[in-house]
């Protein structure tokens, strides 16, 4: 079924879908790249959570919000006054449940892209980087695959292995996995892997550009279940509820919880 929908996308399209109480695994193109779009704020609030692991941060650590940190596209401390002030957890939920660009970009002033890449490395994730901060690619710490890639870049196994080791607390530790997953437990955007699902938890975080749709989710079914789904060089590049990509990603989506129901519930 997967296979069926993502060879009628008139795109690319990739995938990794892992049972992780089952061992089940399903992957098309699972070691290709793929621009990431948001989806690398989930590799970012990772490193930041090392970060406040290691005592080099806290979660109540200031930032103030300057007109020249203000980017526009998804968020909202864009329109906040200049000189508000926010903590390190305050920019991490915006990032995670809105995807704010600027809180984005407060992070990885904090957090540094190198060390996204090096927390990613130490998980044996090497190929999901971050190339630059929210449209400020002249800035870009690796200019090629910006171009090629935008933001960001991943493959649909490696962002598969992040969410797996996120949903069993082993990303960083399992306290500070809780509280990530808990912000991707409230996730505001469910027009992609989450479109025609109702009743099921799903921490999740998505991505989009004109041409790239993205997705992570963890699926709490019978099973848990991370799906993590990527389409790329869409023909259709509508920004519309109803254009191809959205509803590929849909279809997918409907699949996955098709095949693993959910759970049922307990008698008292």
């Amino acid at each position: 079924m997967l296979d069926s929908i993502s060879a009628a996308h008139h795109g690319v399209v990739g995938y990794t879908v892992s049972n992780l109480d089952t061992g089940e695994r399903l992957t098309r193109s699972g070691d290709e790249p793929f621009p990431t779009a948001s989806l690398i704020k989930v590799p970012i609030a990772v490193a930041m959570m090392e970060q406040v692991n290691a005592g080099a941060l806290s979660l109540d650590d200031r930032i103030t919000v300057l007109r020249i940190e203000k980017v526009p596209g998804a968020g909202v401390l864009q329109f906040l006054h200049d000189g508000a002030e926010i903590t390190i957890r305050d920019a991490a939920w915006l990032m995670l449940t809105h995807s704010d660009n600027t809180a984005t970009n407060l992070l990885l002033s904090r957090i540094e892209m190198r060390r996204v890449w090096e927390a990613m490395e130490r998980r044996g994730l090497p190929r999901t980087k971050v190339h630059s901060k929210v449209f400020l690619r002249l800035a870009s710490v690796a200019p090629d695959s910006s171009i090629k890639y935008g933001l960001g870049v991943t493959t649909p196994n490696e962002m598969a292995r992040l969410f797996t080791l996120l949903a069993e607390g082993k990303a960083v530790t399992p306290a500070a996995d809780s509280v990530l997953m808990d912000m991707l437990d409230h996730n505001e955007d469910g027009q992609l892997l989450q479109r025609y699902v109702e009743g099921v938890r799903a921490p999740h975080k998505t991505g989009a550009t004109d041409a790239v749709r993205t997705e992570c989710a963890v699926f709490f079914l019978q099973s848990r279940v991370v799906a993590c789904a990527f389409t790329k060089e869409n023909v259709d590049q509508r920004w519309m509820l109803d254009s191809e990509p959205q509803r590929t990603m849909g279809a997918l989506g409907r699949a996955v919880v098709s095949a693993w129901p959910k759970a049922v519930a307990r008698r008292p």
